[in-house]
């Protein structure tokens, strides 16, 4: 039974899976045999070799594409993929691309996309790529499009700006044009934002982020709707081998059991300490999907919401478990403000259960130009904070006694 029709909320604990066939277990065993007996040559149950096929990355794999609204009926998977860090499945999308194809890309993206595409991507594969910002409406994307234009790939909420995209007019501009439409959904996660119901092609995750959600293992996700991109993405997968493992596979679907849970939690925190530093006297800006003072305010209340209903009723928005701040100061006043943290810790990745804070100018986009950082924004006085689901009271003793170092 696939629960394809149950709320989200009971899709996150039993898509995908099936209680052992022998031993009744309600968890999916950890599969971790390297390759399966034949009858005959050629003649296999459905398994042949770990890196093909594997019945937890399977259970994952079907898990995920559940909660983002695919079923690929001829798939295994249904739709899903997962592979062996959020690097490994943009890497392997962009396998869809052949040498000399244009890529038109959001201009705010984690700096490791911005890195694959400009340092490595563009020698090793030709590709041409024009980073835009898509927030200014459809218009300028219908302008950046050649024909050579084979994909757009979009974050939102974006790394870490926090800018929207209209995920609803760009699907619109990609299909018009037959251009394949990917969206980076890391930081909304299924919870809260589904591309494909927008009209994306595929989803890509990061699932050390929150779909794992405990900071102990490294995974990424595609997921498509489409059969004949599934075709392709599979057999990529299985050419360039970049696949998650059995037990990393289960740690993920162990932590997607808890995913409504801890973005409920998530979203509450994050509001409440977002709405608390944009009164902060040493804090001179505040960007949260949530806030009312978030220039896409009304963008966010239609991408980003809690589904009460199976039948899509009943929507709150929500703003995510991210937030970035602009500090009165520069430099070494957000050093000292890193430094003096206690409980939140001084780290890279986010969406984990600890609440993350970090400097991307420094560290998760030190990558991106200097000339580009300017213009997006990242500023040395830029703090990037990933709320996690402690108590929200001692995360604002924390940021407060924090802030007093400067």
């Amino acid at each position: 039974m696939e629960h394809t029709n149950a709320r989200i909320e009971t899709r996150v604990i039993h898509a995908g899976q099936q209680p052992d066939p022998i031993t009744g277990a309600v968890m999916p065993p950890v599969s971790l045999s390297s390759t399966y007996i034949q009858k005959s040559p050629g003649q296999h149950a459905g398994y042949e070799y770990s890196r093909s096929h594997n019945p937890t990355r399977y259970a994952l794999e079907r898990s995920v594409a559940a909660l983002e609204g695919a079923h690929v009926a001829d798939d295994p998977s249904h739709g899903g993929l997962a592979f062996s860090s959020g690097m490994a499945a943009t890497g392997t999308v962009l396998e869809l691309l052949s040498a000399g194809d244009h890529l038109i890309a959001m201009d705010d993206l984690y700096g490791g996309t911005n890195r694959l595409f400009s340092q490595v991507r563009q020698r090793s594969q030709g590709l041409m790529i024009t980073y835009l910002d898509m927030t200014s409406g459809p218009d300028a994307l219908e302008q950046a499009i050649t024909d050579r234009t084979k994909m757009i790939w979009v974050e939102t909420p974006t790394n870490p700006t926090l800018k929207l995209v209209d995920l609803t007019a760009v699907a619109q501009v990609a299909a018009r044009h037959g251009i394949i439409s990917v969206c980076d959904n890391t930081f909304a996660t299924p919870m809260l934002q589904r591309p494909l119901a927008f009209g994306f092609d595929i989803v890509a995750h990061s699932a050390t982020k929150y779909l794992g959600g405990h900071s102990d293992v490294v995974g990424g996700l595609t997921i498509t709707n489409r059969p004949d991109l599934q075709q392709r993405l599979r057999f990529l997968q299985n050419s360039v081998g970049s696949i998650l493992s059995p037990f990393d596979s289960y740690l993920v679907l162990r932590g997607i059991k808890t995913l409504a849970l801890r973005m409920q939690r998530h979203c509450e925190n994050a509001q409440q300490i977002a709405e608390w530093l944009e009164q902060h006297p040493r804090v001179t800006r505040v960007t949260y999907p949530g806030l009312p003072s978030h220039p896409q305010r009304d963008l966010a209340r239609r991408n980003m919401f809690w589904v009460d209903e199976a039948d899509g009723t009943g929507r709150r928005p929500a703003g995510g478990g991210m937030i970035t701040i602009w500090l009165d100061g520069g430099l070494d006043e957000s050093r000292r403000f890193l430094e003096a943290v206690k409980l939140i810790s001084l780290a890279e990745s986010l969406g984990g259960v600890e609440s993350l804070i970090e400097h991307p100018a420094i560290m998760t986009h030190a990558s991106v130009p200097p000339d580009q950082r300017r213009t997006l924004g990242i500023d040395d006085n830029m703090c990037r904070l990933s709320v996690g689901i402690e108590s929200v009271d001692d995360l604002l003793a924390d940021l407060e006694a924090a802030f007093k170092s400067i």
